[in-house]
């Protein structure tokens, strides 16, 4: 049986996957990447390569303006550089071996052997009914931090029944009309707390930005969107 690649080759899911692992890795006292025995240089290099990679998945995701066959190449070679990059360095073999490492390090990093492959889950048959509560910040150089809660919950943390908060988007200057606007970019984040890197060629812009509940593998129990939320972009 093939086994998929732990890095995605798709350039949608290496997006997500990139954002998700660079918030991961400096998150937590101490950070996660020191508990699991990556260097600093290692980790300031992984998050390198996603902060030249979302400004150009940006530019991909607006499909009639400004997608190109460079600015597609140019992602697809990100992608082989962060792959060789791994292969070089072993960082996934190592995050697999350390003695630290648990169920949520190896899922956040694709890494599928041993108790992971194992874990048995509750099947969810419960509709998701709670709003996202969600603090946005603009942090500067095109980014904004992001951290989603319930209204029972004093700290962000994911609702149960959830494994993830989805969230849809457009930066300009004309709010859309609903979270089922067809402008709209959409993706997920497995961490309540993360960050939206958007580009510093976004910044002086609005971000328009709904919250919702999600389960990937339960789509059809997703909770209901937030109220409309806005920002000005630094």
């Amino acid at each position: 049986m093939t086994v998929a690649p732990r890095i995605p080759r798709g350039i949608d899911d290496c997006s997500h996957y990139l954002t998700t692992t660079s918030n991961y890795l400096n998150s937590g006292t101490p950070n996660n990447a020191e508990r699991l025995g990556i260097l600093p240089e290692e980790a300031t290099r992984w998050m390198t390569i996603s902060g030249r990679y979302q400004p150009m998945y940006l530019s991909y995701s607006d499909k009639k303006n400004r997608r190109t066959t460079a600015i597609k190449d140019g992602l697809l070679s990100i992608i082989d550089e962060l792959t060789e990059f791994d292969h070089k360095n072993h960082l996934l073999d190592r995050i697999a071996a350390s003695p630290n490492v648990t169920i949520t390090d190896m899922d956040t990093f694709n890494i599928k052997k041993g108790v992971l492959q194992k874990v048995t889950r509750t099947v969810a048959t419960t509709p998701l009914i709670n709003r996202v509560t969600a603090a946005i910040m603009p942090i500067g150089g095109g980014s904004v931090s992001i951290k989603c809660r319930n209204l029972s919950s004093t700290r962000a943390s994911i609702e149960i029944g959830a494994n993830c908060v989805q969230y849809v988007f457009v930066v300009g200057d004309k709010a859309p009309d609903s979270a089922d606007a067809e402008n709209l970019r959409r993706d997920i984040s497995t961490r309540a707390s993360f960050i939206l890197p958007l580009g510093s060629i976004c910044s002086g812009k609005n971000l328009y930005i709904y919250f919702r509940w999600y389960n990937t593998k339960h789509p059809d129990l997703a909770g209901p969107w937030s109220a409309l939320m806005t920002t000005l972009i630094l």
